[in-house]
């Protein structure tokens, strides 16, 4: 009970699960789980005939050129898609190199899809992510790496091969990016499958259908190593140099700015004391003010005192004026009776 529950368990999780083909192997090519070992239909056959024979060379086409590892496959074109067309949506991407659509050798009419050199690995992978499934002309298109050249074992559609195609023909091939191989739901003839040089599945690392397989990179050699390596370390040294010299402008910068202030303040030092003022640089202006601001009401406080003085005194001394003409007048007044009421001599009721 416990094998049967877990072999349902796997079963189920088996449903959602895909891997995708590393190397070219027609029979497995024809199979939906890669598990085949004998072909379905006569295309099978001529590739698998035209891969023992050693029949197609694929490094053999004169038109095949430029860097695999930066070339981008296109299918799935619009028959009115054009150069133009095509490469100004690939420069969306990158900086495209050289592009080439495939035609008819003798109508010239476009076959359906085109090869699109860019000038970095960097650009191809960004395009292999972001292009799939772009509609150009009406039509939605379809990207993947350079299998010709970078697959081993590759035969072309023409040749019973390839990968895709239609349902309607009956000669689908599985284990490219667009029809992946699904997880086997059947026991696995590992046996039959190392007798026919045919490439297992990778039990336990499936992967989701949401999942998109990565282009194979550039093997790098030894040398190829050493002068990354060396290109890192002259740019490590060059940022460093670059923050030293950054340093060095925001030391001096600081310093220039330190130096402006010392002459400003000594500029407001001397130019206080020619005024009279003995305040340090330091002096907290604050204190200043409020200081002026005391000052200042003082001096209106003594000034508006000082006028109320002023428009007293007038009236005091205008009073002390009249009481010293009062003063003398009653002298003179004093003296004038005095001197009509003193006694004559010649009185003639006085004595002789």
């Amino acid at each position: 009970m416990v094998g049967e529950e877990q072999k349902e368990r796997r079963s189920t999780a088996n449903l959602n699960s895909v891997f995708y083909a590393e190397s070219y192997h027609p029979i497995q090519a024809g199979s939906i789980d890669g598990t085949d070992i004998l072909p379905h239909d006569n295309a099978i056959y001529r590739a698998l005939l035209c891969s023992n024979a050693g029949l197609y060379d694929p490094f053999g086409d004169p038109k095949a050129i430029g860097d695999p590892y930066s070339t981008l496959f296109v299918g799935h074109l619009s028959q009115f898609t054009t150069e133009q067309t095509l490469l100004k949506e690939m420069n969306k991407y990158g900086r495209v190199k050289n592009l080439r659509i495939v035609r008819h050798i003798v109508t010239g009419a476009s076959r359906g899809y085109a090869f699109v050199e860019f000038e970095t690995d960097r650009d191809m992978r960004r395009a292999y992510t972001d292009a799939h499934h772009k509609v150009i002309d009406d039509s939605e298109i379809i990207v993947d790496y350079n299998r010709q050249r970078l697959m081993s074992g590759w035969i072309p559609r023409r040749l019973g091969g390839g990968l895709g195609g239609k349902k309607e023909s009956g000669q689908l091939r599985f284990g490219g990016r667009e029809r992946p191989f699904r997880a086997p739901l059947r026991p696995i003839p590992w046996d039959d499958l190392k007798r026919l040089g045919i490439p297992p599945p990778p039990e336990g690392r499936y992967m989701s259908r949401f999942q998109a397989p990565s282009p194979p990179r550039r093997a790098r050699s030894l040398e190829d190593a050493r002068d990354s390596s060396h290109k890192h370390v002259k740019r490590s040294n060059h940022s460093h140099r670059q923050d030293r010299s950054i340093s060095r402008e925001r030391s001096s910068g600081r310093q220039e700015r330190s130096m402006d202030k010392e002459d400003f303040s000594h500029r407001q030092r001397t130019h206080g004391r020619k005024r009279g003022d003995r305040r340090s640089p330091n002096h907290d202006h604050s204190s200043d003010r409020s200081s002026m601001d005391r000052n200042r009401h003082s001096r209106k406080r003594q000034k508006s005192s000082r006028d109320r003085h002023d428009m007293k005194s007038p009236s005091l001394d205008h009073s002390s004026d009249e009481t010293s003409t009062y003063r003398e007048e009653r002298r003179q007044s004093h003296n004038a009776r005095d001197d009509r009421w003193s006694p004559r001599t010649d009185d003639p009721f006085g004595d002789t």
